[in-house]
């Protein structure tokens, strides 16, 4: 694209903002929002106090020229010298008409406006949108008057008043002196009362005026005498659900707040919101969608990365970059829990999430083309398969955050679908290739366009910008309307809504300019600021003592390195040039798949165009016929990009059929499924008969292919019976689930032993175990006061054969049932004896050595693992363990040796083998050494995926500490985990060992 295209689309971007802003001020200022169609003002809906879809963000106060400040005065550093002074004037005039109408936030005479006393208004609005759009927009405008963002040629110059205050002269005789900051501090204090939970997560709503009489329970009014309600009156039946967008996306705001005004109670709430919700994510390691305020209850049990979650997500990552630019001073004054305050732990929050969201909601390159799902927040079970337009964020955070291959995959089905509907649905299906449950509206959502201007500003490849542009055609042609710019009601037939949002200002209008204008000083700035979720840019001040500190435009940042920053990440440099294209992305091999997925290929050829900008055009020139026409060929996306970028006789990467099959067993007479079939218990699925069971079954774990017959990816249960089951969910089977069902001699199923593969079972006691250092800990066995053992006879066990031995054909089938894949467990029906309540039962993955100095485990009978339902029975076979540090000090005291069944090492300082042989030897006995666990840890295991370890090599011999060949090798295995393993081997007070099998159906391994 050249300089001159993107030029004339930089200045339709601007034109596209003053049509809307323009005729909002002429025909609904100083309401909140505009009609476009009606060419009317857009209002609460006083008759209907429950329409939150309208009252949560119409406060009013004027909400669009708030929610605009910011966008006018990143306009007024447009490269057209007639353009800049237009809009730093209208931006200047706007701050003029807000103190006009809401006063100048003191409480003098002055802060007396038009309509009310700074934001004294009787409107019951959502907190979190209040917060994003008002109090965000708010300051976002002062750090732009205060020349603390950067706009270009505006260098204010502070004068000292006859009070001592510090004063900003702007034309019309205005005198910037902290209107805007002082106003969203009025508006914060507003907001406050709603933070009154004992859980620190905030209530969903307030009014501007009274605060939170409808909340009886807050502990805001437990004091009859000072609080506003009786301690006799009747809990109120308001609303306490909110969602984790919406209170842990309140910190940067009040953080901003804080740094500005030097009260650091706003920071403090808004960090206690984000962490009451983080600590509170499910097992799987997400945030749910709804929350109860009040109980810290989760209301429900979806999860994903769209609505009611979305923002959560990138305020973690937005939170490490701006809290990395200056120290927090409020910590140590006002008790904040430690990792509050540090920003890594923030960038930690993200990593975490980032991680959790690809293993439970990421489905890869199987399923056509990567994309999310909604699941289980608490077994990672596929719940639906559709994604709404808020997910569209998610690429822009991911490009943030380094993670670009990523972001473009995602990025691309969203186009793909913007290019289908010239706008993107409220929710898509997925799997029905359409629009889901006619939620088909598109009111002008930012977060499309948001991630383009990511992607490009890191890649810089023109693929983004005719994306842009084609976002830019599309709004032109079917949103216009001579006051302004509708929402589009249904994406299908084009029919559009009276509203023009605020945010279609504040964010659609303000990416589209921005990734059209890539000199803006905001796209040069060297300082870790970020655009709120309402794209409102923000950045801590250096300093506040005064009014104005230093135009940044040109200043290079200082970040203070946080002592909490675990994780580094940085952005790749963006690919190279494509032989015979200009475009890396529009030679990707996937670029189809992701066209293939949205039907792109099923979209019928257009014959006529409608849009209200064809009589328009014709006594305006400025109007071209791209702005009324998109292509009737969907071979290629987006629709506006040229042919030449398109790499000459290109093929396409072969799209990857989904892996994916069922098993069936056979229905028995009186077998028929009932409710007690199947239970779901702590940990998974219980199946109490497999009598007309169907297994569906997908191919998508990850393992070691060194312990694998075919290496590669195993096959998993993903559902029974229509009922979904989570990646990491087991399938429990009782021991006569598979009784006259499958003749025994069948020869459909195989059982193989896992030659590198096992886990440890470990009891770890609940309360800590003391030790004076890693190399002086002694465990005594387990009195018969408060420890019994369990007799694990072949009564009461699923298979009471050892691995080793050949087992009879009905025992082998039952074994085959019993390890159909590596998620079943055998689960004991007699309940026997229970451990005492003080321990709990884990499982850590091991993988064995191999070499010439590799060891056979111990001939020991496989543990119980943990029960789903109910605390473990019998103790495990070792119980007296030693840890030893890195053991590359010298020989080990004899004594340890022969009193102690396990050493637990860590890894690193000298060579596995240097480890061995500093361990003298022993006569055999069952309370001498049986196993040494080597812990190892992240650092080591550099370039493989998370939870992967290489099998140890041990290359030579063992040997003795004298040099000589050790007669009885020590067994050896590898675990992960680092710190936290050895931590539990730290509180360990039991361990053993339990084998893994794999099962073969008919050669394919499950």
């Amino acid at each position: 694209m050249t300089d001159g295209q993107i030029k004339d689309l930089r200045q339709e971007a601007e034109h596209l903002f003053y049509h809307g802003y323009d005729n909002y001020m002429k025909y609904a200022f100083p309401e909140d929002e505009l009609r476009p169609l009606s060419c009317k003002p857009l209002t609460r809906d006083r008759q209907d106090p429950s329409h939150i879809g309208l009252n949560d963000a119409l406060g009013n106060y004027s909400l669009s020229l708030v929610d605009s400040l910011s966008t006018l005065a990143i306009l007024a550093s447009s490269p057209s010298q007639v353009q800049r002074k237009k809009s730093l004037r209208h931006f200047q005039t706007g701050v003029a008409f807000l103190v006009e109408q809401y006063g100048d936030g003191s409480e003098g005479s002055a802060g007396q406006g038009l309509r009310a006393r700074g934001f004294d208004v009787d409107s019951k609005v959502q907190v979190f949108e209040t917060m994003i759009r008002g109090v965000g927009g708010l300051l976002s405008a002062h750090l732009f008057a205060t020349g603390e963002l950067p706009i270009t040629g505006y260098l204010p110059e502070d004068t000292a008043s006859t009070s001592g205050s510090t004063s900003i002269q702007w034309p019309q005789d205005f005198v910037y002196n902290g209107q805007l900051l002082r106003l969203a501090r009025d508006l914060a204090d507003r907001l406050v009362p709603a933070f009154h939970t004992d859980t620190g997560i905030p209530y969903p709503r307030v009014n501007l005026r009274h605060g939170i009489p409808f909340y009886s329970e807050s502990p805001l009014h437990r004091d009859a005498e000072k609080g506003v309600c009786s301690k006799t009156q009747q809990r109120s039946p308001e609303l306490t659900e909110t969602c984790s967008a919406g209170a842990g996306s309140l910190l940067l705001e009040f953080t901003a707040m804080s740094r500005l005004t030097g009260d650091s109670r706003y920071e403090t709430l808004g960090k206690r919101a984000f962490w009451s919700i983080w600590d509170r994510k499910g097992p799987t390691g997400l945030v749910g969608a709804g929350i109860d305020a009040e109980t810290g209850l989760w209301t429900s049990s979806y999860t994903g990365i769209g609505a009611g979650i979305d923002s959560f997500y990138e305020y973690a990552g937005k939170a490490y970059i701006l809290l990395s630019a200056v120290k927090s001073t409020s910590a140590s004054t006002d008790g904040f829990s430690h990792r509050w305050d540090m920003p890594g732990s923030y960038l930690q929050v993200w990593s975490d999430s980032h991680t959790a969201i690809n293993h439970h909601l990421r489905r890869g390159k199987m399923f056509i083309h990567p994309h999310y799902v909604q699941a289980d927040l608490f077994t990672g079970a596929t719940r639906a398969h559709w994604f709404d337009s808020l997910s569209a964020f998610y690429p822009g955070v991911l490009t943030l955050l380094g993670h670009v291959e990523e972001a473009t995959e995602v990025h691309l089905l969203n186009t793909a679908l913007w290019s289908r509907y010239s706008a993107l649905p409220e929710r898509w299906s997925t799997t029905a290739g359409s629009i889901e449950g006619g939620l088909g509206w598109w009111g002008g959502r930012p977060e499309f366009i948001e991630s383009t201007y990511y992607l490009y500003r890191a890649t810089r490849d023109p693929w983004y910008l005719h994306v842009g542009e084609m976002v830019l055609r599309d709004i032109k042609r079917r949103c216009w309307t001579k006051c302004g710019w509708a929402g589009i009601h249904d994406v299908r037939s084009g029919e559009r809504s009276d509203r023009m949002e605020s945010f279609f200002l504040s964010e659609t209008a303000k990416y589209l300019f921005l990734l059209f204008e890539p000199e803006h000083p905001l796209n040069k700035i060297d300082a870790p600021f970020v655009f709120n979720t309402e794209g409102h840019p923000l950045i801590l001040p250096r300093a506040n003592n005064s009014l104005r500190t230093p135009n940044r435009a040109s200043e290079p940042g200082t970040p203070v390195k946080s002592s909490g920053d675990s994780t580094v990440s940085t952005c790749p440099v963006p690919a190279g040039m494509q032989p015979f294209s200009l475009s890396t992305v529009a030679a990707r091999g996937d670029i189809y798949h992701a066209a293939n997925l949205a039907r792109l290929h099923f979209m019928p050829t257009l014959e006529t165009i409608e849009s209200p900008l064809i009589e328009y055009s014709a006594d305006h020139p400025s109007v071209s016929i791209s702005d009324v026409r998109s292509p009737s060929n969907f071979t290629y996306y987006p629709w506006t990009l040229p042919l030449e970028l398109i790499p000459y006789n290109a093929t396409c990467d072969k799209m990857t059929a989904r892996p994916t099959f069922d098993i069936t067993f056979p229905t028995l007479p009186n077998g028929l499924l009932t409710p007690a079939s199947l239970q779901r218990v702590l940990n998974g699925i219980l199946v109490n008969s497999i009598s007309g069971l169907r297994l569906g079954m997908i191919q998508d774990v990850k393992v070691d292919t060194s312990g694998v017959p075919n290496g590669g990816e195993l096959y998993r249960v993903q559902a029974i019976n229509n009922i979904a089951m989570g990646k990491d969910e087991k399938v429990f089977m009782a021991r006569d689930a598979a009784a006259n069902v499958v003749n025994p001699s069948d020869p459909n199923f195989t059982r193989v032993r896992d030659t590198a593969m096992l886990d440890l079972v470990v009891d770890v006691a609940t309360e800590p175990i003391y030790r004076t250092d890693d190399s002086t800990t002694l465990f005594d066995h387990p009195s018969s006061d408060n420890s019994t053992s369990f007799n694990a006879s072949a009564s009461n066990l699923v298979d009471s054969s050892p691995a080793h031995e050949d087992p009879k054909p009905e025992s082998n089938m039952k074994l085959a049932f019993n390890s159909l894949i590596e998620h079943f467990a055998a689960l004991i029906h007699n309940h026997g004896q229970e451990l005492n309540r003080g321990r709990s039962r884990e499982y850590i993955p091991a993988v064995t050595p191999t070499g010439a100095g590799a060891a056979p485990l111990p001939d020991v009978e496989d543990a119980l693992g943990p029960d789903p339902s109910r605390p473990p029975r019998g103790d495990l076979l070792w119980n007296t363990i030693y840890l030893v540090g890195n053991n590359c000090g010298g020989r080990l005291p004899l004594n340890i040796v022969r009193e102690h069944q396990i050493l637990i090492m860590k890894r690193g300082g000298c060579s596995f083998g240097q480890k061995l042989q500093n361990i003298p030897s022993v006569p055999p006995s069952k309370h001498s050494l049986q196993l040494v666990i080597v812990v190892s840890y992240d650092e080591a295991e550099e370039g493989l995926p998370s939870g992967w370890l290489v099998r140890p090599l041990l290359e030579a011999q063992q040997l003795t500490s004298t040099g000589l060949p050790r007669h009885r090798p020590i067994p050896m295995v590898l675990v992960g985990g680092g710190d936290k393993t050895y931590d539990v081997f730290r509180r360990a007070v039991g361990v053993g060992v339990k084998r893994r099998y794999s099962v073969e159906a008919q050669g394919v391994p499950i």
